[in-house]
C-alpha cells in the first residue's frame, strides 16, 4: 500500500492523540545499540524502552536474538510518541525498521497507514497468545505483530489506614460496597482515593474500567451506563473522598498521592509495583470491582512486536527468526518480568506466579482486560477518547452534569 501525505497526516495526528499513556512508555530520550559484528548483514531495531540501555538484560536480550538469527542488530530506543511519529515518516521515507515494538493501541493507525506486515503472513505462530491480549493488535481477524506483554489497571490499597476503618478489602465486590469503604475510611479521618483524570489519553485510560463496568460503550458515550460511571467520579470528589487535583494528575501524580500513606486506595498499574514496595507501609491489590459485581474490563496497555513493511521482502525471513526468538517462553519470562508486564502466554503466566506471588492479582486483572481498539474500532478510537475526557472533565469541574458532558461528547464524536 502506498502512503499518501493526507494519510501519513491523519495517522500522525492519530499517534500523538494516543501515546501519552505512562502505563506504556519510557523516559523520554533515545539511545542506540548494537551487537557483535555478523556476517548477515544489519538489521534494525526500534522500541519504546529508552530506559534500558546495551548493558541492560533488554539491550542484551535483542542483540543476542539477533545473532542467533545471524545477524547485527542496531537498536534504537526512542519515547513511545516519538516512536510512533517517526515510524510512520521512515515508511513515507523507504527505510522502515526490520522490527519494531509498537504501542498496542498505535497498531491499528500504522495498519491503516498500510506499513506492517500480518503476522499470518510472516507465518508469526499467535495460536499461544491470550486472546484478549492478541486481540488488542487484531483488525478484521488479523494479528499485525505479537505481544510482548500486558500490563494494565488495578486497586493498590493501604493495608493499615483499611484496618483502621475496620474495612475488610475481601469485601469489595462492587461500587456499593467500594463507596462504603470509602464512607468509613472518610469518618476514621483518612483519605480516600486517588485516581488520574488529566485531559489526555491518562485520563480515559483510568476511566474506561468504571466506564465499561458499568456496561458502557465507546460507540454510545451517553448511555446510561457511561452516566453513572462518570457520576461516581463526580460523587467521589464532590463527597472529599477523591482530591479535587485528580482533574490534573497524571497517574505518576496520583501514584505519588497514594504513595504519601495518607489514602487507602489508589488506581494504577502493574508497573508501579517496584514503587510499592517502596512506599513504606503494607499494600494489597483488588481487581477494579465492576458496578453490579465482579471485576471490571480494564484497557490493556502494551506493545506488540511488529515487521514492517520492506521494499525487500527477502529481509521478513531474519525479522521473523527475531521475533520468534523476544517471543520465546522462556525469554517472556525474562523481558516480562524485567518490564512488569504480565505475559501473553498462560504458561508463562504460571511461572510468573511461582516466582513472584505478587503478580496473580495482576494476570487475574489481565485477563478480563480489553483492548482500547478491539471490536472493530481500530483508528476511530482517538476520535472517542479525545470527548470522554472532555466530559470527564467538564463533569468534575462541575461546568456540566455527567448527562449534559457525556451527550456533549456522543456529539463531538459524532462528527468525526
Amino acid at each position: 500500500m502506498r502512503i499518501t501525505r493526507r494519510t501519513l497526516t491523519t495517522a500522525v495526528a492519530a499517534v500523538a492523540a494516543l501515546t501519552s499513556v505512562a502505563a506504556c512508555g519510557g523516559d523520554s530520550g533515545s539511545s542506540a545499540a548494537s551487537g557483535t559484528a555478523a556476517k548477515g548483514g544489519t538489521y534494525t531495531f526500534w522500541d519504546p524502552y529508552p530506559q534500558f540501555d546495551t548493558s541492560s538484560a533488554w539491550g542484551k536480550l535483542v542483540s543476542r536474538c539477533g545473532t542467533e538469527a545471524g545477524v547485527e542488530v542496531k537498536r534504537t530506543a526512542f519515547d513511545t510518541s516519538d516512536l510512533g511519529n517517526k515510524a510512520l515518516l521512515a515508511a513515507q521515507q523507504g527505510n522502515s525498521p526490520d522490527v519494531m515494538l509498537v504501542d498496542n493501541p498505535v497498531v491499528s493507525t500504522m495498519v491503516e497507514a498500510g506499513i506492517l506486515n500480518k503476522a499470518g503472513d510472516l507465518g508469526l505462530d499467535t495460536k499461544r497468545i491470550q486472546e484478549n491480549i492478541l486481540g488488542a493488535g487484531t483488525i478484521d481477524d488479523e494479528a499485525y505483530g505479537v505481544p510482548i506483554g500486558a500490563n494494565t489497571l488495578a486497586l493498590y490499597y493501604n493495608k493499615e489506614l483499611l484496618a483502621a476503618a475496620h474495612v475488610d478489602p475481601a469485601g469489595i465486590k462492587d461500587w456499593a460496597s467500594l463507596n462504603a469503604a470509602l464512607k468509613k475510611v472518610k469518618a476514621a479521618g483518612k483519605k480516600g482515593i486517588t485516581f488520574s483524570a488529566i485531559n489526555t489519553e491518562e485520563g480515559t485510560f483510568q476511566f474506561l474500567p468504571w466506564f465499561w463496568g458499568a456496561k458502557g460503550d465507546l460507540t454510545e458515550l451517553d448511555s446510561a451506563g457511561g452516566q453513572a460511571a462518570l457520576s461516581l467520579w463526580k460523587s467521589w470528589v464532590d463527597d472529599g473522598y477523591a482530591p479535587k487535583d485528580v482533574l490534573q494528575n497524571t497517574q505518576m501524580t496520583s501514584w505519588q498521592q497514594f504513595a504519601t500513606g495518607d489514602y487507602a486506595f489508589g488506581e494504577n498499574g502493574t508497573w508501579q509495583l517496584g514503587n510499592a514496595e517502596k512506599a513504606g507501609f503494607d499494600y494489597g491489590v483488588i481487581s477494579i470491582p465492576a458496578r453490579d459485581g465482579g471485576a471490571a474490563p480494564v484497557p490493556t496497555g502494551g506493545e506488540f512486536v511488529t515487521v514492517p513493511v520492506q521494499k525487500d521482502s527477502a529481509r521478513y525471513d531474519v525479522s521473523k527468526k527475531i521475533v520468534t526468538c523476544l517471543i520465546s517462553s522462556d525469554n517472556l519470562l525474562t523481558t516480562d518480568n524485567t518490564l512488569a508486564y504480565v505475559a501473553p502466554v498462560a504458561e508463562v503466566q504460571k511461572q510468573q506466579v511461582t516466582a513472584d506471588p505478587r503478580l496473580k492479582p495482576w494476570i487475574d486483572a489481565v485477563a478480563a482486560a480489553r483492548g482500547r481498539t478491539s471490536g472493530g474500532l481500530g483508528t476511530k478510537y482517538p476520535t472517542l477518547s479525545e470527548p470522554l475526557w472532555t466530559a470527564v472533565q467538564a463533569a468534575l469541574s462541575g461546568t456540566r452534569s455527567p448527562q449534559d458532558a457525556l451527550g456533549a461528547a456522543q456529539d463531538a464524536a459524532g462528527k468525526h
